[in-house]
């Protein structure tokens, strides 16, 4: 397997555990677990940003192209 396709994997299973933490932390009652939970997102949060430069660096990701002024604003307009 190449490292681009790892990359890739790693950061798409990342970015599936920052949702359900976020689900769990919004169902949370327990403060003390709440707040781990917080801690653990966040410290992946920092990894897939870290993980995100590194495969945008060596071409393995390439954003999506910029949204016109028109765009945002029919956006703006529908959201409303």
């Amino acid at each position: 397997m190449n490292e681009k396709i790892m990359v890739n994997d790693i950061l798409s299973g990342v970015k599936s555990s920052l949702t359900t933490y976020q689900n769990a932390i919004a169902e949370c009652e327990n403060m003390e677990l709440r707040q781990t939970l917080q801690q653990i997102r966040n410290n992946d949060e920092s990894f897939q940003y870290e993980l995100f430069k590194v495969a945008q660096a060596k071409g393995y990701y390439k954003p999506a192209s910029k949204a016109t002024v028109t765009e945002i604003d029919e956006v703006k307009n529908n959201l409303q």
